[in-house]
């Protein structure tokens, strides 16, 4: 919003500081000033999710909160961008209330109130976008029935914003991956040409994660908690609408897919329709590489990186040949 007064010399020194502030500040308000947040009472059934035990949890409340108001003053104005910081900041309220409840939210009702988030997010999303879908790798676009669209949209901003909160078991995994995919979709975003506006609200967030990061290293000594996951994976979910081509989720979210998603199928399945796969797998993935494989926290989030940083590199490659 301070762009708008300013030429465009001055507009990128204040863009930068944007992304400076957000990081330093996310920074600051989590080293000095994380004593009001709640204390995590431990997982039940997570490989070591009793070391979690005590330690500040819902940082996601500070480092969202930076990034919507960030965005909002430094950013580009845009009434959408505006409508995307309120919903990320609803999803991420959702999350802290849970949070910092004595007893866990229900599933049911946390999947219902991502639900409400998803349609108003994909509502607004037509609203502004239209409903035109690029099939990135072979240069084909179809305008989807507003409708169909809708329906797609919301199954994908319910999945997104889910994967990601199952993603976040280990000390930086899930701010690790988020970063990657969301590097990624700026690639993206700049090869295509669409959205490259919205690369700067990508930044930021990437900036205020990184903070957070500084003290989520393993082992760590806060944790995002569902304000941050479920924030997180709903701005991932928009940010990949906003390129164009929603389809390039799946490789660029992949380990969050194949981590977080095969436990939401596995449950589903085993719950609604009495099918019990994956007997032998403990789920979240990151749970099972642990527990029955052996791999160490450190372990797990460089080879989860590793595995997503491949598929990033696929993608990009793909688009460029």
């Amino acid at each position: 919003m301070l762009n708008l007064f300013l030429d465009s010399t001055w507009a990128n020194g204040v863009a930068l500081a944007g992304i400076l502030v957000a990081f330093l500040v996310t920074f600051l308000v989590l080293k000095k000033g994380n004593g009001f947040l709640p204390k995590d009472q431990g997982r039940e059934f997570a490989h070591d999710g009793k070391l979690s035990e005590g330690k500040p949890r819902g940082a996601g409340f500070v480092f969202i909160i930076v990034f919507a108001v960030v965005t909002i003053l430094f950013g580009k104005f845009s009434i959408e961008t505006i409508i995307y910081m309120l919903l990320v900041v609803a999803a991420m309220i959702t999350g802290y209330l849970d949070d910092c409840a004595k007893t866990p939210w229900g599933e049911y009702i946390k999947g219902f109130l991502d639900f409400v988030i998803a349609v108003v997010t994909a509502i607004t999303f037509i609203n502004f976008n239209g409903s035109d879908v690029t099939f990135a790798f072979f240069g084909t676009t179809i305008t989807f029935n507003p409708i169909v669209y809708g329906i797609l949209a919301v199954v994908l901003i319910w999945v997104s914003i889910n994967v990601t909160n199952c993603t976040d078991g280990v000390d930086g995994l899930s701010g690790t991956i988020a970063i990657i995919s969301l590097a990624t979709i700026s690639v993206v975003n700049s090869i295509q040409g669409n959205g490259q506006s919205f690369n700067y609200v990508i930044f930021i967030l990437c900036a205020a994660i990184l903070a957070y990061l500084w003290f989520n290293a393993n082992p760590s000594k806060l944790m995002m908690g569902d304000a941050g996951s479920r924030a997180i994976g709903l701005f991932i979910a928009i940010a990949i609408l906003k390129t164009g081509s929603p389809f390039l989720y799946i490789p660029i979210c992949i380990v969050f897919i194949i981590d977080g998603g095969l436990g939401l199928i596995k449950v589903a399945l085993l719950r609604f329709l009495k099918i019990h796969i994956l007997k032998n797998t403990r789920t979240p993935i990151h749970d099972h590489v642990r527990k029955t494989i052996g791999w160490s926290n450190t372990q797990t989030v460089s080879r989860f990186a590793i595995l997503q940083l491949v598929a990033s590199v696929i993608v990009v490659y793909l688009l460029l040949v």
